[in-house]
């Protein structure tokens, strides 16, 4: 579970509330279902134009995995990866064959997969190079969509202050309620503003991070393969593996993956 996700959630949620309490407002001044269904309902409805209802379905359990923090295994890929690279050396390239439906990380065992049946260092990069292409084009779709519904939900949200001013004009007889009237017309334009900058825009971010992170592994694992196939010494593939970790990560494995 990503605390990071809940503390701002949570921590926004808190800081509005206190904003309202001692700006002399009530909370019950700032709901109004309306204005609920037409910002947040309304801008969802938008995405269904703009992509396939399988997607705009989906869109939920993607943004899910902000509240989680990914584990790519660096440190056990880069001790696979060392291992396998020392089996290498000492067995030859095609003794790999009979441990890779051990590996956990279908990417490792695909690009090993093509090591083991004699590939060309240059076609290994290319197809593991276009497969990490597919693999952050799908990252960046589902980020796209939610960036979409980030920039659909403040228009929504003025468009329901639009309608809320329209009605209030046009009930400009009762002088008694303009004052609230006006409140609930502005609330439209507060809730987009807060989807757009308190749920969707950050979220979306927490996403591009973790897809970054994600590339960066593959990138680490597309590196160890290409070194495994040019037979580079365990502990040469070891140290251009461990420039992909960060400090902390490096420092911890170290030690075992140099061993002379």
């Amino acid at each position: 579970m990503d605390l990071a996700t809940i503390i701002g959630l949570i921590g926004g949620a808190a800081c509005i509330v206190m904003s309202i309490l001692t700006s002399g407002g009530t909370i019950g001044g700032v709901i109004d279902p309306p204005s609920i269904f037409m910002t947040i309902g309304g801008s969802w409805m938008a995405l269904f134009i703009c992509a396939p209802i399988n997607k705009c379905l989906g869109l939920f359990a993607v943004m899910g995995r902000a509240f989680k923090i990914p584990d790519f295994g660096e440190k056990t890929i880069v001790q696979n990866m060392v291992a396998l690279s020392e089996k290498a050396r000492r067995e030859g390239i095609l003794a790999l064959e009979e441990g890779l439906e051990d590996l956990d990380d279908a990417f490792m065992k695909n690009g090993l997969r093509l090591v083991v049946d004699g590939t060309d260092g240059n076609v290994i990069r290319s197809i593991m190079e276009s497969e990490l292409s597919q693999i952050e084009g799908r990252h960046m779709y589902w980020i796209g969509m939610i960036n979409n519904w980030a920039g659909y939900a403040p228009g929504f949200g003025m468009i329901g202050t639009v309608l809320g001013l329209i009605g209030m004009l046009n009930n400009l007889e009762d002088k008694s309620s303009l004052g609230p009237n006006m409140a609930v017309a502005l609330v439209t334009t507060l809730y987009g503003s807060l989807m757009a900058n308190w749920i969707l825009g950050p979220i979306a971010n927490k996403l591009i991070d973790h897809n970054s992170r994600e590339a960066q592994v593959k990138e680490m694992i597309i590196e160890g393969v290409l070194s495994i196939q040019a037979g580079d010494n365990p502990r040469i593939l070891a140290m251009k593996l461990l420039t992909y970790l960060d400090p902390k990560t490096r420092k911890a494995i170290e030690a075992d993956v140099l061993k002379d």
